[in-house]
């Protein structure tokens, strides 16, 4: 039998209409993003904002941003600004984004979306009343590998799914002022690496009928291990999804689709830039070729993505509608409420 495997249909990040951005949050991730969004795309980060004056000023340096602004009301304000890229912790993206939405502007906010589902609907409500753009930044959906797997996955390649796995374990050391240990800044194993794994299986699957779930708590009180098993969904009745996260080991980090006449295996990190390869119950083989743009660089895409979105005056995404966003964030809750893990002043 011979395999071949469909070219991806991203556009070039080059292509999408140049916007100006806001970026809120100064850490690892913005920089990233910055980077790649000035080096393969159009996109221009003309203004940032801090908690501090000092601190806007000295990111602003770094990046080769115009402006600095002292607060994140100052950021949103700023009338040279079309759209804001959030990227503060889990525990203040509805607050911020919130804000930016009020001042009415379109919206990047990081994975995951917010802490839970509730907050989650807030935003996508109030977007909705605003008339703005909203789109979470669970890069992975942009990446042309990804459309390779979702042109697999229409056309029906694997068959009748069988099994999903996905998993997304780090090793950090155990700092109760490392944020991912907070709990006051929504820290835990499943907000920040198991969305990963969740997102993939709803990217294939839908949303699951039933969630099992099993897990850990780490020193500080988080979540520090999660294991769960989704099923139930309507589409393919004989599917289970295994997702797995931890804070306290490096896994593999991997994302497989078992169907009854192929698979589909993404080796590690699943969730950037990967080669795809398609293998027959046969054991006949093709892969993809490898990523012209590698590692966090593939953040470019989503940058892309909703330029474009926002030049063509649609609100949400085909590749992550608001609707799957808010499934996402109902998995993870019910993952972690069979858990017992909450944070503070949330009732899952």
């Amino acid at each position: 039998m011979s395999l071949t495997l469909p070219t991806p249909r991203t556009p070039d990040p080059m292509s999408a209409p140049p916007l100006r951005w806001g970026v809120l949050g100064s850490g690892w991730i913005s920089s990233r993003f910055i980077e790649t969004m000035h080096a393969n795309t159009r996109q221009r980060v003309v203004a940032v904002g801090s908690r501090t004056r000092e601190r806007a000023e000295e990111f602003a340096a770094s990046i080769g941003a115009e402006r600095a602004h002292g607060s994140y009301e100052e950021l949103v304000a700023d009338p040279e600004v079309d759209v804001v890229y959030v990227a503060t912790p889990h525990s203040e993206h509805l607050a911020n984004a919130l804000l930016a939405i009020a001042a009415g502007k379109h919206l990047l906010v990081e994975k995951a979306f917010t802490r839970n589902a509730g907050e989650a609907r807030q935003v996508l409500d109030a977007a909705r009343a605003a008339g703005v753009s909203v789109l979470e930044a669970m890069w992975t959906r942009f990446l042309p590998d990804m459309d390779v797997v979702r042109q697999l996955l229409t056309d029906g390649a694997l068959g009748e799914i069988e099994t999903v796995f996905a998993d997304h374990g780090q090793w950090f050391a155990e700092d109760p002022d490392f944020r991912l240990f907070d709990p006051a800044k929504a820290g835990g194993a499943m907000l920040d690496l198991g969305v990963y794994p969740v997102s993939f299986t709803h990217f294939v699957l839908g949303a699951p009928g039933r969630v099992l779930s099993r897990g850990t708590r780490a020193f500080t009180g988080v979540d520090r291990q999660i294991s769960g098993i989704l099923d139930e969904y309507p589409d393919q009745p004989f599917a289970h999804a295994l997702v797995s996260t931890t804070l306290a080991a490096k896994t593999p980090t991997v994302g497989l689709i078992s169907g009854r006449l192929a698979r589909i295996e993404i080796p590690g990190a699943f969730y950037a830039p990967q080669r795809v390869r398609l293998v027959s119950r046969d054991g006949d083989v093709a892969e993809s070729a490898a990523p012209a743009i590698d590692g966090h660089l593939g953040l470019c895409y989503e940058a892309a993505h909703l330029a474009t979105m926002i030049a063509e005056g649609r609100q949400e995404s085909e590749l992550l509608p608001w609707s799957e966003t808010l499934a996402v964030m109902e998995t993870m809750d019910e993952l972690r409420r069979q858990v017992g893990i909450s944070l503070p002043g949330e009732v899952l």
